[in-house]
């Protein structure tokens, strides 16, 4: 067993991460070269498949002090407040980068639904075998076989998907130096990838590198703003809204709100 403050349900089936299914009780997933299957328990979650413990901490952040966290951004606002404490155990994914920036190449205008088929259909034509499931493509396996990427049914999108697997196997996206960027240099590197607009850019820095600054905007942010706070205006507007209202942990407060959202059906 895995002792940590989390809940699974909101953490792994709210849209961050695209690869994990759940069946009955367990979640089903794949990290890395394994598959896992995870079960809620009172103090945690056992886990089966993963090799090393300490690689499932770090996904799910373990470092990360939620107290304090819930905190802050419920001192910043009431509503945010309710919404936390209503969702216990509830957290940012620490997502390997190269998997999240593909994945969210890939999210661009289609629901989560779509985003999952669209991940799935890559990892069974690129990835290795792993038995159950596929893992999810490196770069040099997309492009090995890129004469099969029409079967994956990425619309529009397999042009950039293609041309981002050449760029980071080639290095001219390196990731690797964007780990270490701040999150201004981040989101910059990451807009000059084609494909890549500003709620991308703010899903990859926060689920994929970890600024937990970050406040991605999509529809369902963009109407609790509006909503919620009377906010409206473009992008950049309401996202420097959500960055100044809750902070260096306005990523937490996104996810509330967006989980919220789904829940509620707003």
């Amino acid at each position: 067993m895995i002792e940590l403050d989390v809940s699974l349900d909101p953490t792994l089936g709210c849209g961050q991460a695209h690869r994990w299914k759940k069946s009955g009780s367990t979640w089903n997933g794949v990290l890395g070269e394994e598959t896992v299957r995870l079960t809620q328990t009172a103090g945690g979650f056992e886990a089966d498949g993963c090799s090393n413990r300490d690689v499932l901490l770090r996904y799910f952040r373990d470092e990360d002090d939620l107290p304090l966290i819930i905190k802050e951004i419920s001192d910043a606002d009431p509503y945010v407040a309710s919404l936390s404490s209503s969702c216990p155990g509830m957290r940012i994914l620490r997502q390997e980068p190269w998997e999240c920036l593909a994945t969210y190449v890939l999210a661009t205008n289609v629901n989560v639904k779509r985003i999952a088929k669209m991940v799935e259909s890559v990892c069974d034509t690129f990835g290795r075998d792993l038995g159950e499931r596929r893992a999810f493509p490196t770069p040099k396996q997309i492009l090995d076989r890129r004469e099969e990427i029409a079967v994956c049914r990425l619309g529009y999108r397999e042009g950039r998907f293609i041309e981002l697997a050449e760029g980071a196997e080639d290095g001219l996206i390196d990731i690797g130096a964007m780990e270490e960027m701040d999150y201004e240099e981040c989101i910059g590197s990451l807009m000059r990838i084609n494909g890549v607009g500003p709620k991308v850019a703010d899903c990859v820095a926060l689920f994929g590198f970890g600024h937990l600054g970050a406040f991605p905007v999509d529809a369902r942010i963009s109407k609790c703003l509006e909503e919620m706070y009377g906010v409206k205006g473009n992008y950049r507007t309401m996202a420097e809204f959500g960055r100044r209202k809750f902070g260096r942990y306005a990523g937490y407060a996104q996810e509330f709100l967006y989980h919220s959202s789904v829940i509620t059906g707003r």
